[in-house]
């Protein structure tokens, strides 16, 4: 059987980076873009990498251009677009694909793992995010309009 831990992306850097080295924390995975009416959630969801990454939190970004071509730039600008604009410092990821024949492999998983609405496994729209154990179980699947403030209790039990 499958588990997060069985995955691998390319960080926004281009290298790879096994999810395999977040073993035993708790991941809070997010599809992101930088021209969303929800991009503003990165300043809460870099409070959060801020507030419990010492206790093991990992928060974990995967830009995706799918939602109104919301994440058009490279991997130099949306990585400079994170930090001069909302002092992202958790991990980034190269840009994604999170629906369709293209999605990655990992969100392939989560999706299944974690349905949303009516069992329906499709993301909606940028900001989806999913809460994993330490056990790199998928745990909670949240809409792109829960704000990151409101997952502090869900996390904050994994913890």
């Amino acid at each position: 059987m499958a588990s997060v831990y069985d995955f691998t992306a390319l960080s926004i850097t281009g290298e790879p980076k096994p999810l395999a080295d977040y073993r035993g924390q708790v991941m809070l995975i997010v599809n992101t873009a930088s021209k969303c009416g929800f991009t503003p959630q990165y300043e809460g969801l870099e409070a959060l990498h801020e507030e419990f990454a010492a206790q093991g939190l990992a928060v974990l970004g995967f830009p995706c251009n799918q939602f109104g071509s919301q994440e058009p730039g490279d991997a130099a600008e949306i990585a400079n677009f994170c930090a001069i604009t909302y002092d992202v410092a958790f991990p980034m990821f190269a840009k994604i694909e999170v629906n369709g024949e293209a999605t990655h492999p990992l969100y392939r998983y989560l999706k299944h793992e974690a349905k949303g609405v009516l069992g329906t496994e499709r993301i909606k729209w940028n900001f989806t995010k999913f809460l994993v154990d330490r056990a790199g179980r998928v745990v909670a699947r949240f809409a792109p309009t829960a704000k990151p403030e409101a997952l502090r209790p869900a996390i904050e039990k994994l913890l």
